[in-house]
């Protein structure tokens, strides 16, 4: 869901691009070289500082999203008013995302075809179909279903990026799948939720996709502008985005969870249950879908990461205003929940390894199209 890690991580990768390309002495430059490939020019930082400020995203904005959580079944009548101003929240969590984004993020489509490919497929073909599947096998009542469905029909979610990092995956494939399968959401997910949540209720697939328009693409579009127009300034202020972006994430988390309050505490395990299920199976079938089309360790561990996590945030946003504020709930607990299970993968995958990650090849397009292979960790 949340937009807050991966600016945080975003940032801080690009700022050690430039150091990775003149040193490979360092047992972190894996990190370096894996974010260099997104080509932001910053100054340099210390890799030490961007991991502690990875780790502090996915420790931190955890912590707060459940506060968030927690208040909110406490006082569900005072803040169920904010849920007016979900669209206006998620806008802002989107910009901050276009607002880390540069164009040479997008150029790995035509460098790296394969492997963006597969990512995106398998986000748009995974994690639908695992919600349907679930939604079948636990019953869910069609408000609750059509939530899960409509998480798995979201694009993924832009904390994945840390988790990439952190996980020692591809960091520049991480970003661009996260920005293309959003850039693709307005199409992509009114679609696919109308096919599949369609049979529990009916679904406006068109106004739908012009709500995504309005709260993901515009605002996704104006951040990466911005950022081409003034990037001098947007350098400066990047290191305070995660902070305003999990303000947002939390404003979202106490509306929708204080407007469905008696559903949690009748329902709220079953659905934890589901979000737990959903995010896990994604998080695997995504790394079996990448080890099946031949992909190395690290894309396989970032296409998995892409998979299982969901723009839950997006997914909250449209049950609470085309469904009901229970169908927004798996979005909620699906946005607290996908932020803690990534930051055990990516302790898994890196205790995994043993040892420091090898660097990364100079040449990413020569490593995955025919090269030599990019090299995986110890253990993979």
């Amino acid at each position: 869901m949340t937009a807050p890690e991966s600016q945080n991580s975003h940032s801080s990768h690009s700022s050690a691009s430039s150091d990775s390309s003149r040193s490979s002495a360092s047992s972190d430059s894996s990190h370096s070289s894996a974010s260099s490939d997104s080509s932001h020019s910053s100054a340099s930082s210390d890799p030490g500082a961007e991991d502690r400020s990875a780790r502090t995203a996915v420790t931190v904005f955890p912590v707060l999203i459940l506060a968030a959580f927690a208040v909110a079944l406490l006082i569900p009548a005072q803040l169920s008013p904010l849920s007016a101003g979900t669209n206006y929240a998620l806008g802002i969590i989107m910009f901050g995302m276009g607002l880390t984004l540069t164009p040479p993020d997008f150029a790995l489509v035509v460098k790296r075809p394969l492997p963006v490919l597969v990512g995106v497929v398998a986000q748009f073909v995974i994690m639908p179909t695992l919600a349907w599947v679930l939604a079948k096998a636990f019953q869910l009542d069609p408000m609750l279903a059509a939530g899960v469905i409509l998480v798995g029909c979201a694009p993924g979610g832009t904390s994945s990026n840390v988790i990439s990092y952190l996980a020692r995956g591809d960091v520049a494939l991480s970003v661009t799948m996260t920005s293309i399968s959003t850039l693709l959401a307005p199409l992509m997910t009114p679609l696919l939720t109308q096919w599949l949540a369609g049979q529990y209720m009916p679904v406006d697939a068109g106004s739908m996709a012009m709500s995504i328009v309005r709260m993901v693409l515009v605002p996704v579009v104006g951040g990466l502008i911005v950022r081409v127009l003034f990037s001098g300034f947007v350098e400066r202020i990047l290191p305070a985005m995660p902070w305003v972006s999990v303000l947002g994430i939390c404003y979202v988390v106490l509306a929708v969870v204080s407007k469905s309050a008696t559903t949690i505490l009748s329902a709220g395990l079953l659905v934890l249950l589901v979000v737990a299920c959903h995010n896990v199976l994604g998080y695997l079938l995504g790394y079996g879908a990448g080890r099946i089309l031949g992909r190395d360790a690290r894309v396989c561990r970032t296409i998995s990461i892409e998979v299982g996590m969901q723009n839950s945030g997006l997914a909250a946003t449209l049950a609470g205003t085309y469904f009901s504020p229970e169908a927004a709930l798996p979005g909620a607990v699906f946005s607290t929940w996908h932020n803690l299970s990534g930051a055990v993968l990516a302790a898994v995958y890196r205790r995994r390894d043993g040892a420091p990650a090898p660097a990364a090849p100079a040449s990413p397009v020569d490593a995955q199209e025919g090269g030599t292979p990019a090299p995986s960790s110890p253990a993979d």
